[in-house]
């Protein structure tokens, strides 16, 4: 199958409201939206645009008011709490800005967290690709070390071998860089880059840097709670002008 029939998650006709009456709010508003396996998909638009709302409801983090929402082939629009637990603990990975780190773990027990949390142990493949990344990423001397010992580049890092560990189908990047100086930032989004690229990993960042953007195969632009484009790989700069133009729009 190609990447335009089987999409790793996918919502139709979307929509989340939050309160009712005059005061009642559309994050999203009738989306829908594939993420193609084995690409870098970068999320873009302005705060309140309803990009993280998205992402949310994607990963079985939110529901939706109406429509659908599938990873692979699997609704889990409605899917019972436990089912969709277990799918999303073995079917997605997240990094955050904030790290998400377990403060009382090393960084070798936080890497092995989803296994742990899954009762199982890592297969050989699983352990070597883990090795692959520790050492690619420049951790292999900080696996004893808790986080409050490591820089902000050297969470982050250690959040994308976790999330990227277990091999799940997706991984969603909520602002990943945004607390990193822009020289770390970069090597992180090169690392997301290369999964997707040399791994096939199917990565969702939401973002609103043109500059992290530009890092991505493809960028879907929302506002309003609407996606109102879609670009092939674009330059920090193309990115900008589109995104100033969409608020001089709004």
């Amino acid at each position: 199958m190609t990447e335009t029939t089987a999409p790793v998650a996918r919502v139709e006709a979307a929509t989340k409201t939050y309160g009712s009456g005059a005061g009642r709010v559309a994050a999203l508003d009738g989306v829908t939206i594939g993420i193609p396996a084995g690409r870098f998909t970068a999320i873009m638009g302005p705060s309140g645009s309803g990009k993280s709302t998205l992402m949310h409801v994607m990963a079985g983090l939110d529901s939706v008011t109406s429509g659908r929402v599938f990873l692979g082939d699997t609704e889990i629009t409605a899917l019972p709490d436990r089912e969709l637990t277990l799918l999303r603990r073995r079917r997605v990975g997240f990094v955050f800005q904030s790290f998400n780190l377990v403060p009382t773990l090393d960084v070798q027990g936080n890497i092995l967290l989803p296994f742990e949390l899954d009762g199982r142990k890592p297969t050989p493949p699983q352990r070597e690709w883990i090795d692959h990344l520790v050492e690619s990423l420049g951790l292999g001397a900080r696996l004893t070390h808790r986080p409050h010992e490591l820089s902000g580049g050297q969470q982050q890092r250690v959040a994308i071998v976790r999330a990227l560990a277990t091999r799940p189908d997706l991984i969603f990047a909520d602002e990943p860089t945004g607390n990193l100086d822009s020289r770390t930032g970069r090597e992180v989004l090169a690392v997301l880059r290369e999964a997707a690229h040399t791994y096939g990993q199917s990565i969702a960042m939401v973002t609103h840097d043109p500059v992290a953007a530009s890092f991505a195969d493809r960028i879907v632009f929302l506002a309003d709670g609407r996606v109102v484009a879609e670009r092939e790989r674009s330059s920090a700069e193309e990115i900008s002008a589109y995104m100033l133009g969409m608020e001089a729009l709004a």
